[in-house]
């Protein structure tokens, strides 16, 4: 993002401790919003966010679920804070699994805090410019604006043709399964099957031309991008 204030979206449905947030983050000079439920969060533009701090337990959809759907289905990259009383090894690895940057257990100091989120957002910009283009060789991909040229050349792709080629790529040489592309690419509620990623690479392979000797499967492995 390039709003020159950090705009942060608060998700807690304890609204002292938003209350408290919200006055020491505004206090810090970054922009604040508040939800008090993951379902109120998910109806935001969360594209507009620089971080979420996110509380793991609340009402029906808990913080996890939320940032699976951040992940999965919204395909967002927004780094997430989870925040939790929650701090078995297990409930740790469970928030990282599901796309969270960082942890802080419940009480947590707002010096903290405040820490961890300006470390995030300065990994992010140092991040921002290297890691929005992926390249191989004339092909090169845009992840920020979605385009893909070859030798200078605009290519079409579908949005999952895209989004695979754009997987493919950040894991050049590494062959990535069906099911993990299907977990990644379709969101949990469509019913597909590994024939559909077939089919769309398939499809992908004769878009990009010569780059498609590149994309090469592997029974029982999957699929790669190797040049």
């Amino acid at each position: 993002m390039s709003n020159s204030i950090p705009k942060i979206l608060i998700v807690e449905d304890e609204r002292d401790l938003c209350e408290i947030l919200e006055f020491n983050l505004s206090s810090e000079g970054f922009e604040t919003e508040i939800a008090h439920s993951a379902e109120e969060a998910l109806k935001k533009p969360l594209d507009k966010f620089n971080l979420i701090l996110l509380d793991v337990m609340m009402g029906e959809m808990s913080g996890y679920k939320m940032a699976a759907k951040v992940r999965k289905e919204l395909k967002l990259t927004v780094p997430i804070i989870f925040m939790t009383a929650k701090t078995s090894e297990n409930d740790i690895l469970t928030g990282f699994n599901v796309g969270g940057d960082d942890y802080i257990s419940k009480p947590f100091s707002i010096r903290e805090m405040v820490a961890r989120i300006k470390a995030i957002l300065k990994r992010g910009i140092n991040e921002s410019e290297s890691n929005n283009i992926l390249r191989a060789d004339e092909l090169e991909l845009n992840t920020t604006n979605k385009t893909i040229t070859i030798c200078g050349d605009s290519i079409n792709l579908t949005r999952k043709e895209f989004e695979i080629l754009a997987l493919l790529l950040k894991h050049n040489g590494q062959y990535i399964s069906r099911t993990e592309i299907l977990d990644r690419i379709w969101s949990d509620d469509v019913i597909v099957t590994e024939r559909n990623v077939d089919v769309n690479i398939a499809r992908l392979r004769k878009k990009v031309g010569e780059y498609g000797q590149f994309i090469k499967g592997k029974s029982g492995y999957g699929y790669c991008f190797k040049n």
